[in-house]
């Protein structure tokens, strides 16, 4: 088993936060080396991006939706990387979380058309007790922000209990979401119900169908996603 330990520089947009992005190595191989994992791969800048690098790999269509939209080239640095990752790894297998579900579905899409012999797994959304979805960026949080954080696991919960009462138009589940976000506090960069293939809006509720959102909580930007399930 390989864990690859690196802050990409090429996903994060100009005026993100690259240079504050929480890093701690030694904490990191030491969980890694209690899970069992065999090695780390933990690259430099230089490494990955020599001076000479002209070359991109980006999937169309899906990575200018969403969280494409609002963070442009961030999905051309994710397939960048990854892709240059399972070249130099050449794995049976890579593991990818749930929570960048956006990510997931492209990584998928980009492993599929160009052939590449490794096969993608989901890993499922792992949450604090009370529900906040595990981050980095969950660090920059105050503890005020902390609590008001709740707000997208507590919107996310009200799309999944108002499917189960028969809602199926998203246009009112979203704006239900939408209220619980915002009297939290919480500022919304997108709210969607999407199709868990293509990632194109759906128009009828159904189960499997993935709810998405991205909020901003104080400065930090969180994203979450739920599976709907009867």
């Amino acid at each position: 088993t390989i864990v690859s330990i690196y802050v990409n520089p090429t996903q994060f947009g100009e005026n993100e936060d690259l240079s504050t992005y929480p890093r701690d190595l030694d904490k990191d191989i030491a969980l890694l080396e209690k899970a069992g994992v065999d090695t780390v791969f933990f690259p430099s800048d230089q490494l990955m991006y020599p001076e000479d690098f002209k070359t991109w790999v980006s999937v169309a269509e899906l990575s200018t939706i969403l969280c494409g939209k609002s963070r442009p080239n961030h999905f051309r640095g994710v397939t960048t990387i990854v892709i240059k990752l399972l070249n130099l790894i050449q794995p049976k297998r890579i593991y990818l979380g749930e929570k960048d579900f956006q990510q997931l579905v492209i990584l998928r899409t980009m492993v599929k058309d160009l052939n590449v012999n490794t096969e993608v797994i989901g890993c499922p959304l792992i949450r604090e007790k009370d529900g906040l979805a595990l981050s980095s960026r969950n660090k920059y949080l105050s503890p005020q922000g902390r609590k008001k954080a709740l707000c997208l696991y507590n919107s996310l919960m009200t799309a999944q209990d108002m499917f189960k009462k028969g809602f199926i138009d998203p246009n009112i589940v979203l704006a239900e979401m939408k209220e619980v976000i915002e009297s939290a506090g919480g500022k919304i960069d997108y709210l969607a119900a999407v199709d868990p293939q293509s990632l194109q809006t759906v128009e009828i509720l159904e189960q499997g169908v993935r709810i998405l959102t991205a909020v901003f909580i104080e400065d930090t930007r969180l994203i979450d996603n739920l599976e709907l399930t009867m």
